[in-house]
């Protein structure tokens, strides 16, 4: 099921290339699915396409975590930190806070 929401994600990303919520569909299908690497990179292009509130730096620092890649995943929970601020979502804001201090 998962992999045929992928391709129906990845198809309609063909027609629309440019499309941030199908982007974030297929992130989300993809961290699903545990395909964490292919996940972050959905992510990143996500957020460099779209104003995120927040979620999808969440998102892409747990991917990252899983990978390994500490110093990135820290990175990415304090752009989330400041994207859910500034968006006025605190308790994110504090969700993250809480998660970047498990990381350290």
């Amino acid at each position: 099921m998962g992999e045929a929401r992928i391709e129906i994600f990845r198809k309609m990303l063909v027609t629309e290339p440019g499309n941030t919520a199908v982007r974030f569909g297929l992130a989300n299908e993809l961290l699903k699915l545990e395909r964490y690497d292919e996940a972050a990179d959905e992510l990143q292009r996500y957020i460099s396409d779209a104003d995120d509130q927040g979620a999808a730096y969440g998102k892409l620092a747990q991917a990252l975590d899983h990978l390994g890649r500490s110093d990135e995943a820290r990175k990415a929970y304090e752009q989330g930190i400041a994207a859910a601020t500034r968006h006025g979502h605190p308790g994110m804001a504090q969700e993250f806070q809480m998660a970047l201090d498990d990381l350290i």
